[in-house]
């Protein structure tokens, strides 16, 4: 029984004309496999993935390079393995006032949350499950300093 396909390097990016042109080709012989991989995956250097065509990958990039969306991990032989990130999951907050705004801002940053902003609504990133990140909010969001968006 074969091995898994060893992946030593990115070859490129799938947003490069020319590897874009070289992908397209490949795509409509179906010769075009994806690693779907989380954000905590793409920190890694080394790790084992399965591809949408069920292709065991054992990664070891070097450390200069990073794995992200379009990096393309292989593409010989008429095929290529292409990373494709899954979409980011969200927990969408937003403070009862200006204080409590601050109370909020302060707190994910002191816990070294990635965040971004949508008006008066924190965006907390999700890289584990949702019910640790509203663990350790919950005195903020049980006297309702801030509620999860959307909420009444």
């Amino acid at each position: 029984m074969a091995g898994p396909l060893r992946l030593h390097a990115v070859a490129g990016h799938a947003g490069e004309p020319e590897m874009a042109e070289r992908l397209h080709g490949l795509s409509h012989a179906g010769k075009v496999e994806y690693l779907t991989l989380d954000r905590n995956d793409t920190l890694r250097k080394r790790l084992r993935a399965v591809s949408d065509k069920g292709t065991e990958c054992a990664i070891a990039i070097e450390r200069g390079q990073s794995l992200d969306n379009g990096a393309v991990l292989f593409a010989e032989d008429g095929r290529a393995v292409v990373v494709r990130m899954k979409e980011q999951a969200w927990l969408r907050l937003r403070p009862r006032d200006a204080a409590a705004g601050l109370e909020l801002g302060y707190w994910v940053g002191n816990l070294h949350w990635r965040v971004k902003f949508d008006g008066d609504v924190i965006a907390v990133a999700l890289d584990g499950p949702e019910s640790d990140y509203l663990a350790r909010l919950e005195p903020l969001l049980a006297d309702g300093r801030a509620m999860r968006a959307g909420d009444a």
